[in-house]
C-alpha cells in the first residue's frame, strides 16, 4: 500500500496500491477513477473513468513520487526497481528474461512459507517448495506447502490473498498439466464444475510437481475413484454423461484449462447452417462434417493447402495456424475479458472488422479464410451468454460500413443470445452429433492426431504444437529459448493424445422418422406393431427391475449331479432341460462328436449348439433330433469349426447370433463373424487364462474376466479396451446388462458390481469353493450357478 504524488497528470495525492511486476509498475488508485503503469521511461494510462479501453500513452515529463505507508520497506523496493531497470536495459530479450528470473529466484530463496498461516496448530507439513500460481496471461510466484490436512499457496506479493488454502478433504479431482509443452503444471478442482479449478500451479521441476501430485492422489484414494479416459468413454457410450460433459472430461485429461489460454478447452463447430430462419436438427445438411478438421471442410482451399504442403521443405505442416490459441480464445471472449485482449495486443483492441462481430461471418471465414481454422470454446454450449453481449459498454471501434461493434450478430434461427446457446446445446446433444462425435474426437484427442493417420485425415499442424515436438530445456541460446517458448504459448498447442486406436461410436437409441412422407404406411415406419412395442417395453422394464434387485438373490434349489467341478451350464430353448459339463465329462471321445480334448464351454442358440474345447477349436453343431429333451440319443451335425492358437476356455454369441467371441488360455480375445472362419479382431486383454467372455445386450461391448483378477470391457466396433477393473480376487464367471455385473469368484461368493464406478455394491454367499460357471435366462429372472463344490444352484431375484 502506498501514497502516490501523481505529478504527471495531477498535483494531488492519490492513495492506492502499487504492484511491481517483472517489466512494469502498476498503480491502482482507491477511487478507481484512473490507473496507470509505466516501463521506466513511458507511462500508459489505463481504465480512465473506470472504463476498460485501449491504453493511453504519455511521455514522462516529471518525476513520479511514491510515499510508503510502511517506510521500512523503502530500501527493499528501491533495490528491486534498480535490478529490474538494469534488466530492461539489456539488449537481448533472452538476457532480460534470465536476469528477471534470477531476481525472482533470489527473492524466493530468501523467504519461506509462513507456518503461522496453518489452519490448525496440529498440522504436520509434508513438503514445501516454490511454484507459480497460473491465471490467464499471468503467473504469480510464491511458496507451496502441503500438510496432512491442507494445501497452501503463499504468493510472494500477497496478491490476490496473503495465502490460498485448500482442504484436502474438499478436493474432488487433480490433474497433471503441461505448461509450455513441459510437464510442470498441476491443477486442483474442489467442485464438480469441470470448467473452473480452484488453483493451477506451475512448478520449477517435474520431480516436485509429481511428489505433490502423488501425495494428494494417495490421500484421495480412500475418498474418490480416479476416472480415466476409458472410464469416461464407457459412461458416455452408455448415455450416463452428455456429449458436453464428455468433451469437458477429455479436455481436462488432455491438459486443457481455462487458466491457460494457450491450452484452453476446445469444442467443435457442429452446426453449418447459420442463414436459415429455422434450425432443422433432423436434417444432416444442418451439420458440419465431424470426420474432417476445419481446414479440410472446403475442398478448394484444401487443394491449395496440400499443394503448398507437398512443396514445403521439412518440417511439413498443412496449416500455418492452429485451431486453438490465446488469440482465438480472446477473439470470442473480448466482451467479457477485454483486459486480457489489451494485455495480449499491447494495449489495443483488434481492428473492428476483424473482431467477433457475427457467428455466421466467423463460420464463413473458418471455411474460406486462408489462415483461419479455429474451433469453438465451451462457452458456446454453456448457459452464460454474456460473451455475446457488450454489457461493459466497450468502445470496440467502428466497422468499414460505419456501424459500431456492439453485440455479436446471431443467426436468423436464434431470437436472442440465450436462445442461441440453448439451440447450440440441443445441437451438441442431438442424434446426428451423438452418432458422429467420435470422429471429431479421433482428430483432436485420438489416433488421427499424429502420424500417418493425421496425414491421411489432412490434420497436420506445425511440429512445435505437439507434445514432444521440441525440448526447450535442450536449447542453450537464451534468445532462441525465449522465442521458442513465446511461439509455443502464442501459436497454440495440440491437446495431449488420449487414444491411439479408433474411438468407438456412442450408443444411441433408435428414433422413428418424425418427418416421414404421408405415403408410407405405419408398418413401413416401424417394424413393430403397438402391441409388440408395448410387450418389448414391458420386457425391458422387467429386466431393469430384475437387475435392480440382483443384490437380493434368493436360493431356490441346489443339485449335486457331478463327480467333479461343474465347468459349463446351458438350458434348452424350451426351458425344461439343463445341460451341464464337468471337468471329466468332456474327455469322453464320443461326447459331442470330435473334440480331441475337454469341452470347456457350451452354448445353445435356437437349434444349434456351440462348443469350446481345450483342443484349440470352437465347433458349431446342428441338432437333428426332433425332441432334444427326450430320452433318445440326440444327434448333431457339424456345421463349422473355428481354429485358435491356444486352448479355448470360453465363448459367447451376440444377441443377434451373428458374432462370436472366444477367450483362450493365453489371454487372447477373438471376435468372429459366424459366416466366416477368419477372425474380425484379435487382442490380448488378459495376462493369463480368460475364464469367460460375454456380449452386452446391445452387442456394443464385450466383458471378459481372467485369472489376472481383471474385468475388461472391450468395444466390439473398434477393438479398443475401454475399461479395466481390478478385483480383489479372481472372478471366474459372470452375467451383465452392460452396466451392472453379477460375478462369481474364487471365494464362492457372488458379487454385484457397478461397472461405471468400478465398485462391488453387494456380496452373496453361494458355493463352498470357486464359482466356475453361471447362466441367466433372457428375462433375467432365473440364475443358475455351478462351482468346484460340484453343486448346481438355482437363484431368483426377490422383488
Amino acid at each position: 500500500r502506498f501514497l502516490l504524488s501523481l505529478l504527471v497528470c495531477s498535483k494531488s495525492r492519490t492513495s492506492g496500491s502499487l504492484k511491481i511486476c517483472s517489466k512494469s509498475i502498476i498503480f491502482e488508485p482507491d477511487d478507481a477513477v484512473k490507473g496507470f503503469f509505466f516501463f521506466f521511461s513511458q507511462i500508459y494510462l489505463i481504465k480512465e473513468e473506470n472504463m476498460v479501453a485501449p491504453y493511453k500513452y504519455e511521455r514522462v515529463k516529471k518525476r513520479v513520487t511514491f510515499q510508503l505507508e510502511v517506510p521500512g520497506k523503502t530500501e527493499d523496493i528501491v533495490q528491486i526497481l534498480l535490478q529490474l531497470h538494469r534488466a530492461s536495459c539489456l539488449d537481448k530479450l533472452g538476457d532480460q528474461t534470465a536476469m528477471v528470473a534470477a531476481i525472482l529466484q533470489s527473492r524466493l530463496a530468501r523467504t519461506c512459507f509462513d507456518k503461522n498461516s496453518f489452519q490448525h496448530v496440529t498440522e504436520n507439513p509434508h513438503m514445501e517448495c516454490v511454484a507459480e500460481m497460473v491465471s490467464p496471461l499471468v503467473t504469480n510466484a510464491g511458496h507451496v506447502c502441503i500438510t496432512d490436512c491442507n494445501l497452501y499457496f503463499q504468493p510472494m506479493n500477497s496478491y490476490p490473498d496473503s495465502v490460498v488454502q485448500i482442504g484436502l478433504h474438499s478436493v474432488r479431482r487433480i490433474y497433471k498439466r503441461r505448461h509450455g509443452l513441459r510437464p510442470l503444471g498441476l491443477e486442483v478442482f474442489c467442485t464438480e464444475n469441470d470448467l473452473c479449478s480452484d488453483i493451477y500451479l506451475k512448478f520449477y521441476s517435474t520431480k516436485e510437481r509429481d511428489e505433490l501430485y502423488y501425495y494428494i492422489a494417495t490421500f484421495l484414494e480412500n475418498h474418490i475413484v480416479e476416472c480415466t479416459a476409458e472410464s469416461y468413454m464407457l459412461q458416455w457410450q452408455r448415455g450416463h454423461i452428455s456429449n458436453y460433459q464428455y468433451l469437458l472430461h477429455l479436455n481436462n485429461l488432455a491438459d486443457r484449462s481455462v487458466n491457460d489460454l494457450s491450452q484452453y478447452p476446445v469444442f467443435p463447430w457442429v452446426i453449418s447452417d447459420y442463414s436459415s430462419t429455422q434450425l432443422d436438427l433432423l436434417n444432416p445438411a444442418s451439420f458440419r462434417d465431424l470426420s474432417k478438421p476445419i481446414g479440410a471442410l472446403n475442398t478448394e482451399r484444401l487443394e491449395r493447402l496440400l499443394e503448398r504442403y507437398r512443396d514445403m521443405p521439412e518440417p511439413h505442416f498443412m496449416y500455418g495456424s492452429h485451431y486453438s490459441s490465446p488469440g482465438y480464445v480472446l477473439f470470442y471472449l473480448v466482451r467479457v475479458a477485454p483486459e486480457h485482449m489489451l494485455c495480449l495486443q499491447n494495449g489495443r483492441f483488434d481492428q473492428a472488422d476483424r473482431m467477433f462481430n457475427s457467428v455466421g461471418e466467423t463460420w464463413k471465414n473458418c471455411l474460406e479464410g486462408g489462415t483461419d481454422f479455429k474451433e469453438l470454446i465451451p462457452e458456446f454450449y454453456g448457459s452464460d451468454s454474456s460473451f455475446l453481449k457488450n454489457l461493459l459498454g466497450l468502445n470496440l471501434g467502428r466497422r468499414q460500413g460505419g456501424g459500431r461493434v456492439e453485440n455479436v450478430e446471431l443467426p436468423p434461427w436464434a431470437s436472442d443470445p440465450d436462445d442461441f446457446l440453448e439451440k447450440m446445446r440441443l445441437a451438441l446433444e442431438c442424434q446426428y452429433v451423438s452418432e458422429h462425435l467420435h470422429e471429431w474426437i479421433d482428430l483432436i484427442f485420438g489416433f488421427k492426431q499424429r502420424g500417418s493417420e493425421a496425414v491421411a485425415a489432412h490434420n497436420v499442424f506445425h511440429p512445435f504444437t505437439y507434445e514432444g515436438g521440441v525440448d526447450c530445456d535442450s536449447i542453450e541460446d537464451p534468445d532462441q529459448k525465449i522465442a521458442m517458448l513465446t511461439q509455443i504459448l502464442e501459436f497454440g498447442q495440440t491437446p495431449r493424445q488420449l487414444f491411439v486406436t479408433p474411438h468407438p461410436q456412442r450408443i444411441t437409441p433408435r428414433f422413428h422418422n418424425l418427418s416421414a412422407t404421408p405415403s408410407l404406411s405405419s408398418s413401413e415406419l416401424s417394424p413393430m406393431s403397438p402391441s409388440m412395442e408395448s410387450f418389448e417395453d414391458l420386457t425391458e422394464e422387467s429386466k431393469k427391475m430384475a437387475w435392480s434387485n440382483m443384490n437380493k438373490l434368493a436360493l431356490q434349489s441346489c443339485h449335486k449331479i457331478h463327480k467333479e467341478a461343474v465347468t459349463g451350464i446351458a438350458v434348452a430353448l424350451s426351458g425344461d432341460s439343463i445341460f451341464s459339463t464337468s471337468q471329466a465329462y468332456g474327455r469322453r471321445q464320443d461326447t459331442l462328436m470330435g473334440h480331441d480334448d475337454a469341452v470347456s464351454h457350451i452354448c445353445w442358440r435356437d437349434d444349434k449348439l456351440y462348443t469350446a474345447s481345450w483342443d484349440s477349436t470352437v465347433k458349431i453343431w446342428k441338432c437333428v433330433a426332433d425332441d432334444i429333451s427326450s430320452n433318445k440319443r440326440t444327434q448333431f451335425d457339424l456345421l463349422a469349426e473355428f481354429e485358435h492358437e491356444a486352448g479355448v476356455n470360453t465363448l459367447d454369441l451376440s444377441p443377434a447370433g451373428t458374432l462370436l467371441a472366444t477367450g483362450t488360455k493365453e489371454g487372447t480375445l477373438t471376435l468372429w463373424d459366424i459366416a466366416s472362419p477368419l477372425p474380425l479382431n484379435q487382442l490380448t486383454c488378459h495376462s493369463g487364462k480368460i475364464h469367460q467372455v460375454a456380449f452386452s445386450p446391445d452387442s456394443r461391448h464385450i466383458l471378459s474376466v481372467g485369472e489376472d483378477s481383471c474385468l475388461v470391457v472391450t468395444d466390439v466396433q473398434t477393438g479398443m479396451l475401454i475399461a479395466t477393473v481390478h478385483a480383489e480376487q479372481e472372478q471366474r464367471c459372470f452375467c451383465w446388462d452392460g452396466n451392472t455385473v453379477l460375478s462369481g469368484g474364487m471365494s464362492g461368493d457372488l458379487s454385484v458390481w457397478d461397472l461405471l464406478s468400478s465398485k462391488v455394491i453387494h456380496k452373496i454367499p453361494a458355493h463352498s469353493g470357486a464359482v466356475t460357471c453361471m447362466w441367466m435366462n433372457e428375462q433375467c429372472s432365473t440364475i443358475i450357478t455351478g462351482g468346484v463344490d460340484k453343486q448346481i444352484i438355482l437363484w431368483k431375484p426377490e422383488y
